[in-house]
């Protein structure tokens, strides 16, 4: 199976069976560590799987900060092994409690997920809430502007860009071209029938803005994309839709519950 990611939040996967094959951007095509950590991304992350098992837990913003240390932009476009880079000591242990060889039930594996997140909590530091407002601003359709975003903040724009690079891993204006572009892509996704320019958030100019975008984060071009199959985003991106009113990780509003 092949495809490719859309841009997203940090991700941790845990894989068993067949490593698969990915890449951010135009980085190398290598094999995904076992243990696989996702810092956010603002490109397209091509991958290739033969038989495998993955658990998937994807981390918002808060989340990142909460659990790791290390500033998300250090981690933006690239992925690490989690077993040997010490910043994700703390999740390591969930991979012994996966994929042992037994008919355990998946119910009882995402339940041994759960339970270490939330053992975790004990010593995890309290919320920040200035990052939950800067999350549930930025997922704001009608945000058009880094100093409206600032300005309902109530800090300054050198104070939203240090924020935004710590914590989501890119500075503002980058972050809000992103949400446009893939409330546009989530839109076609969802409505495969319309064409692009019905799927267009009203936030862009014309097509042409939207294709420079669509190479920007993709590296392809929206008709590219669009003649080749997509057997996991399609699925992902319809299934998300139902279980949490998004149809991707980014749009995802953080103070909805799933």
């Amino acid at each position: 199976m092949v495809d490719w990611l859309h841009p997203e939040w940090a991700n941790l996967r845990f894989i068993s069976g067949q490593p698969p094959l990915g890449g951010i951007g135009k980085a190398d095509i290598v094999t995904a560590p076992r243990f696989n950590v996702v810092g956010p991304t603002s490109h397209a992350t091509y991958f290739e799987s033969g038989r495998m098992r993955s658990w998937g837990i994807g981390l918002l913003p808060l989340g990142w900060s909460k659990f790791f240390g290390a500033s998300a932009e250090l981690y933006a476009d690239r992925f690490e092994n989690g077993e040997t880079d010490p910043v994700f000591s703390n999740m390591a242990p969930i991979s012994k409690t996966l994929f042992d060889g037994s008919d355990t039930p998946l119910e009882q594996e995402a339940k041994s997920i759960s339970d270490h997140f939330i053992n975790l909590l004990d010593t995890a530091p309290p919320d920040d809430p200035l990052i939950q407002d800067a999350h549930s601003i930025l997922v704001d359709p009608d945000l058009a502007t880094v100093q409206e975003m600032a300005d309902r903040l109530a800090i300054t724009g050198r104070t939203l860009d240090r924020l935004s690079r710590r914590v989501f891993g890119f500075p503002p204006k980058l972050l809000l071209r992103r949400q446009r572009f893939l409330r546009s892509l989530a839109e076609n996704m969802l409505n495969p029938s319309q064409n692009w320019v019905t799927s267009l958030d009203p936030q862009y100019y014309d097509q042409s803005h939207f294709g420079r975008d669509f190479q920007s984060f993709m590296g392809m071009s929206a008709t590219e994309y669009k003649a080749l199959p997509h057997p996991f985003l399609n699925a992902a991106v319809h299934g998300r839709m139902a279980a949490a009113g998004a149809g991707m990780q980014v749009l995802h509003d953080p103070t909805k519950p799933d």
